[in-house]
């Protein structure tokens, strides 16, 4: 997967340690690109990478020279998806929508996905916990019973099972610990609460 790195550094005459002085990470670090383990490479990497190469950063994820970088990244079989910061399953609070690398994930449509990190434990008995990556696919909707991304208050996000009831939404967390989040339905017709995409998987920190 990384040999269009070698073969773009080779390219240019570079060495190893002349890009990884560049891009400000060790030899091995690029070595390790080189070898096609990029999915977890931050942003700014990613830029000071793109930059020592003297292509687009997406480039680096794609090895393509002309595309632009979608939220889903296609390279050959394998298609990635951004990792956008984090999101809180306790109090909601505010999310850094800052790329802050990139994951693999399993489907090849061409709807928007993205991954979200957690920070809190309100969603535990569903099996998601701090530190956790929860892949997301883009909607405005959801069915009872989903776990969604949701913005309330305007910046505020949590992450919580969706439940409507009459002209009330539940957000409804996974821990006794926690209470239910209620907002009028009426704010996501106005905007001031809004469904981000629903959560499709999560994946574990080991």
């Amino acid at each position: 997967m990384g040999n269009y790195l070698t073969d773009r550094r080779k390219q240019l005459g570079l060495t190893m340690k002349q890009v990884a002085e560049a891009v400000g990470v060790s030899e091995a670090t690029i070595s390790r690109w080189e070898s096609g383990h990029i999915a977890n490479m931050k942003r700014d990497k990613i830029a000071a990478y793109a930059r020592a190469l003297q292509v687009k950063p997406t480039f680096i994820m794609t090895g393509e020279l002309a595309e632009e970088l979608p939220e889903a990244i296609r390279y050959n079989e394998t298609r990635y998806a951004p990792i956008l910061g984090q999101i809180p399953a306790g109090e909601p609070a505010l999310t850094v929508e800052e790329i802050q690398g990139y994951a693999s994930i399993p489907y090849k449509d061409d709807a928007g996905y993205f991954f979200l990190k957690v920070s809190g434990e309100s969603m535990a008995g569903a099996g998601i916990h701090t530190g956790d990556l929860v892949l997301l696919r883009q909607q405005p909707c959801a069915e009872d019973g989903q776990i969604v991304a949701a913005r309330v208050n305007g910046d505020e996000a949590t992450l919580k099972r969706y439940r409507k009831q009459g002209d009330q939404v539940l957000l409804l967390p996974e821990n006794p610990d926690f209470e239910p989040r209620i907002v009028p339905a009426k704010d996501f017709d106005l905007g001031k609460a809004q469904i981000i995409g629903v959560a499709l998987e999560v994946r574990h920190e080991l």
